[in-house]
């Protein structure tokens, strides 16, 4: 064991917001990259984002996500090389109907570790990789917190397979 990477794993900063209930009706965007930023989803060709089977694998475990949890609806996302962007809206249909039947929500945590979980084992079976990690430990997120904000965060997950070359993620980005 690596002293120093503990070290490192304990101190990490939460990107939580202090007192934020992530159960709460809203719009969060999230990022994941893949363990050790490998290409593993696709190619972008001439700005469009062509997927391979993995990643495939992905929108199928994106749309489990909407399925499985009928507060979740799923906004604009990409799947892009080696990292996912997403939108996931939070709200619970029966509220409108009765304050005293709200369901029980996951945190945002525990809908993105579910995503993470039906995505890596749909990759491991597909690849015979048992135990392999597909997704690094943690995510980005943020809450959106207008719709000024929701739409400029929509166009950048769509316009994102266009921007590929600049983009922080790309290898190859700043090697022309």
């Amino acid at each position: 064991m690596n002293p120093q990477y503990d070290r490192e794993i304990h101190n990490r900063k939460s990107i939580r917001l202090r007192g934020y209930d992530y159960t709460s009706d809203g719009a969060y965007y999230i990022t994941l990259v893949t363990q050790a930023r490998r290409l593993l989803f696709g190619d972008i060709v001439d700005g469009t984002m062509h997927l391979n089977n993995v990643g495939r694998l992905v929108v199928d475990a994106w749309n489990w996500l909407g399925v499985q949890y009928r507060y979740v609806a799923l906004d604009s996302y990409v799947v892009m090389p080696n990292h996912f962007h997403g939108i996931i809206l939070i709200s619970d249909p029966d509220m409108a109907e009765s304050s005293n039947r709200r369901v029980h929500r996951k945190p945002l945590g525990r809908l993105v570790a579910a995503f993470k979980t039906v995505s890596t084992k749909q990759f491991n079976i597909v690849n015979d990789t048992p135990g392999h990690p597909l997704w690094q430990r943690n995510y980005y997120k943020h809450v959106i917190r207008n719709n000024a904000e929701l739409e400029r965060v929509r166009n950048y997950i769509v316009n994102n397979p266009q921007n590929w070359q600049d983009d922080l993620e790309n290898p190859t980005s700043g090697m022309l």
